[in-house]
């Protein structure tokens, strides 16, 4: 069942090679090793379940045509990488035996016929020696996939091409233990080949994402490479050659995407290998595509709206994840932090989250309980992980590691009742089909095979001395005659210990007592002022000797060696135990499968459960889906957190009729912080929470856009300005009119009369579009665009002036509450300027200078007459669908509320007819 360490995964399986240097991202790497990182790995076949191969390029064919063709063509570093591709379809034997040699190249030079091989043109769709053409439905994608591991396991990256269009779709997205999002998009792709790591296909030891996918592409060939290959640092050089400059824009979404560039360095790779030949730079169209259930956040928006890390001090919690997590699971944590960077987008899904938030908060003793039993979780998923892993060695390390994680399972097994009891209460409808989840008969099979073996009170427990009692004692006596002897020559060694302690205790005259860690063993300890000890010194016999303040701890000679004794003692158990655990895992393997979904209810049910915990330390209230953003007295969650006082509450109102906000105000007055919040508020209701307001709607959000950081980026030497550019123009080629777009002060990097022209011709872009967009500016010749589309809408911080006695002069006091209208307040800048340490004389020139400009720069510009008519129109219409889709009045208030609006079309209408009157005089 187990092989040594060392052996091949394969008699036929290529030698191990050291795998390429290079950076990965914190803690986690794709199947089975950091991206990049040095290790090195053998290559290990995949045995795939296709019915027979298909053609196939071979580290070294039979035949000499092959051979020479090779050699004439291919450089040492690309025999290097074939010696490192296995192909997986069926069994080695049966393939050689019942099958040709099939080569797979791009157009051969020459006759394809004469080595007696066949060849595959993948340009072309179909084989160079058919005369009749493939259909053009026929599969011509591959796809390289990747996973990572340990608390990245669950996050996929992808990369696939069609050999037909010079296109590559990168996605990287987090995915449950069922990886539903993995087989959707693959059945999307409908793909020739799979591409994965050999890390992730080793015989005896592949992953679950393997298995699912070669069960449910049983006709696809699948080709494992060496990890090595899929390298994210080598990714991200390749996109930055091929991809076309239209498409450059990609490069800021996907720097930090460390999955989807390792999956595409080595799909080009074997790509390039196959069709024996490369891409011309600058000619490939490389776009990323996220999670099609779930909005999409780029890299740079996460960190703008410090969702995951504070971008102050990463190590403190003001941030979104900070505000929502009360999770009491590993698995809870990262569901959290997965829908915080993906929310979703069906509105369903969203209400059936809320309703079960809405229960939770509803019955406090209800939500206790079932709290109770989730904290009492381990990392389910990790369990799996490890528990579905056969080691390749027999080690005592493997051999505990496997007897612990089999009383985690006993224990996370035993907590199925408890939770389904806890769950039987709740009338929603997912809270009610988690329960029912939980009816699954194979716990109770799992469980009563582990208690045929294991003692009923073993448990998980906290401290290494707890539970290595535990392991020790976890199988049940009389199934193994030389364990039971084992453990009683391990019994009375400790009690020996416990007894020698003691003696020295009394010929010494020392308050001994006995300590453990897993470092030490045991050891002796002991709390004493050094002034009560003989010459202030312990005796000689006593060594290794350490003291923190009053508290000593050493060893001796003896306890050393009975140490040892302990330890060979603990390595018999630890080995019977161990022949124990294995028998009883091939037996509960098959029923295994169940835990998955376990692990899948914890999680989710963890994240639920800190919702509402969230929902109880503040004011927050379900929101609503309609086709309007509307927030009454809405504020900063973040904000919330830090202030001592509660923030500032403003308004919001974005409709489809006026779905662009020009923001003004002076510096400091909110207007960055008022459009974070209104994403942070977004996030929050997509993703199942409540939200700080007292009333909220939002409008689905299938992408979230942020402009605005104020940095350069000396990585990608990018000023201020170009990184603005960079950053806008992605935006430009990814929104459409189910986004939400933020912007904060565009075009502060150049030029004034340059900053306007590049803002206006943005805004005009963005106004084509039915996105609701937010654009914070200081450029007051923006409120202008109000009079040319009825969409736009302009509104403003109101700022207050005080008398400052001290000073003797006019101070400004920042009231952070958003007004219709555009600021009234003139050269804020200047005023700002005049409380620093700015001299006078300096203060006094800029405001005759900004004066004179005005003058002859600025020009008022007054709407027309048919313009304000039109609006008035336009307005009465737009509040007249609203009105249609989304009312919910009894049919008097709804007379009321049409009356009204009736009353302001026609006060507005005359109100233009009052502008056209002066016009004419």
């Amino acid at each position: 069942m187990l092989r040594p360490e060392g052996s091949s995964a394969s008699p036929s399986g290529p030698a191990a090679s050291p795998a390429l240097g290079g950076a990965g991202p914190p803690g986690a790497g794709p199947d089975g090793g950091a991206v990049g990182a040095g290790r090195p790995l053998g290559a290990a076949p995949a045995r795939g379940p296709g019915p027979r191969p298909r053609p196939r390029a071979r580290a070294a064919a039979p035949a000499a045509p092959a051979r020479s063709y090779f050699g004439n063509k291919r450089s040492n570093a690309e025999n290097t990488f074939a010696s490192d591709i296995t192909f997986g379809t069926s069994s080695s034997s049966a393939r050689d035996s019942n099958y040709p040699q099939i080569l797979k190249t791009p157009l051969f030079a020459g006759n394809p016929q004469r080595s007696g091989y066949k060849s595959w043109t993948p340009q072309m769709g179909y084989s160079a020696t058919s005369s009749s053409a493939v259909s053009t439905h026929s599969p011509s994608v591959i796809v390289a996939v990747v996973e990572g591991r340990g608390h990245a396991r669950g996050e996929i990256g992808m990369a696939s091409i069609d050999l037909r269009s010079p296109q590559i779709i990168l996605s990287q997205f987090a995915d449950n233990t069922t990886y539903a999002k993995v087989i959707t998009k693959l059945k999307i792709l409908s793909p020739l080949e799979i591409i994965m790591s050999n890390t992730a296909c080793a015989v005896g030891n592949s992953t679950k994402l393997f298995t699912l996918i070669t069960e449910n592409f049983k006709n696809v060939n699948f080709t494992t490479i060496q990890r090595k290959y899929f390298n994210e640092t080598k990714g991200l050089e390749y996109i930055e050659q091929l991809c076309i400059t239209e498409f450059s824009t990609v490069l800021m979404e996907v720097q930090s995407k460390y999955y989807c560039l390792a999956a595409v360095a080595a799909l080009l790779k074997y790509v390039e290998f196959i069709q024996n030949s490369v891409y011309a730079p600058k000619s490939l169209k490389i776009c990323f595509q996220g999670s099609e259930q779930t909005a999409m956040i780029d890299s740079s928006s996460a960190q703008n709206l410090e969702l995951l890390i504070n971008n102050q001090d990463c190590r403190n919690n003001h941030t979104l994840f900070g505000v929502l997590n009360y999770t009491k699971t590993p698995g809870g944590s990262r569901r959290l932090r997965s829908n915080i960077l993906e929310p979703l987008v069906d509105i369903e899904t969203i209400n059936m989250r809320l309703d079960c938030v809405q229960e939770l908060l509803q019955d406090e003793e209800l939500f206790f309980g079932l709290q109770s039993v989730i904290s009492r979780f381990l990392d389910t998923e990790q369990l799996l992980s490890v528990l579905v892993q056969i080691p390749k060695q027999d080690t005592v390390n493997a051999a505990e590691s496997k007897i612990t994680n089999l009383i985690y399972l006993k224990h996370t097994l035993e907590l199925v009742d408890p939770l389904k009891i806890a769950l039987k209460n709740y009338n929603t409808p997912l809270l009610r089909a988690y329960c029912g989840s939980l009816e699954d008969k194979r716990f109770g099979i799992i469980l009563e095979k582990i208690k045929t073996v294991i003692n009923d009170d073993t448990r998980y427990m906290k401290g290494c001395l707890n539970m290595r009692t535990q392991k020790c004692y976890a199988v049940r006596s009389n199934i193994n005659e030389f364990l039971d002897i084992a453990r009683r020559t391990y019994t009375e060694i400790v009690d020996d210990i416990a007894g020698m302690i003691s003696q020295l205790a009394e010929k010494y005259n020392l308050p001994l007592r006995t300590s453990f860690s897993s470092a030490r063993g045991f050891f002796i300890q002991m709390t004493i002022d050094c002034t009560a000890l003989p010459n202030n010194q312990l005796p000689s016999e006593f060594i290794k000797i350490s003291k923190v303040k009053s508290s000593y701890t050493f060893t001796s000679a003896d306890l050393i060696k009975m140490n040892e004794r302990c330890q060979e003692s603990l390595r018999e158990i630890y080995h019977m135990t161990y022949m124990i655990v294995c028998k009883l895992l091939s037996e509960i393997y098959e029923h295994i499968h169940c835990l998955y979904k376990l692990s899948d209810t914890v999680s989710m049910l963890d994240m639920l459960l800190s919702f509402a915990h969230a929902c109880t330390l503040s004011d927050y209230v379900r929101p609503e889906f309609t086709d309007t953003l509307a927030i009454k007295q809405g504020w900063h969650p973040i904000l919330e957190k830090i202030s001592v006082e509660k923030p500032i509450a403003n308004n919001t109102y974005i409709t489809e009729g006026s779905n662009f906000l020009i923001i003004t105000g002076p510096n400091m007055s909110g207007k960055s912080t008022y459009l974070k919040q209104i994403a942070l508020c977004q996030i929050m209701a997509q993703i199942g929470s409540y939200v700080p307001a007292e009333y909220s709607s939002f409008r689905i959000a299938e992408q979230i856009f942020t402009r605005i950081s104020t940095d350069d980026d000396i990585e990608t030497n990018s000023s201020t300005f170009m990184k603005e550019m960079k950053e806008i123009a992605y935006i430009l080629h990814n929104a459409n009119n189910k986004s939400l777009i933020l912007i904060d002060e565009l075009g502060r990097g150049t030029s004034t009369e340059e900053g306007i022209g590049i803002c206006y011709a943005v805004c005009e872009y963005l106004l084509s579009l039915k996105a609701f967009t937010l654009f914070a500016t200081h450029f007051l010749e923006l409120c202008h665009i109000e009079a040319l589309y009825p969409n736009v809408e302009n509104m403003h911080f109101e700022v207050q002036h005080v008398k400052d006695t001290s000073r003797n002069k006019e101070a400004i006091l920042y009231t952070y509450k958003l007004c219709k209208g555009l600021t009234e307040e003139k050269n804020y800048g200047l005023k700002a300027a005049e409380v620093s340490s700015l001299p006078p004389s300096i203060v006094l020139d800029a405001k005759e200078i900004t004066a004179q400009i005005t003058r002859q720069i600025l020009q008022n510009q007054r709407s027309t007459p048919e313009m304000e008519r039109q609006r008035a129109v336009y307005h009465l219409a737009t509040r007249l669908v609203q009105t249609a889709r989304n009312s919910q009045l009894d049919p008097d208030s709804l007379r009321m509320y049409l009356s009204n609006l009736k009353k302001k079309y026609e006060t507005d209408f005359s109100r233009a007819e009052q502008v056209s009157g002066k016009t004419e005089e």
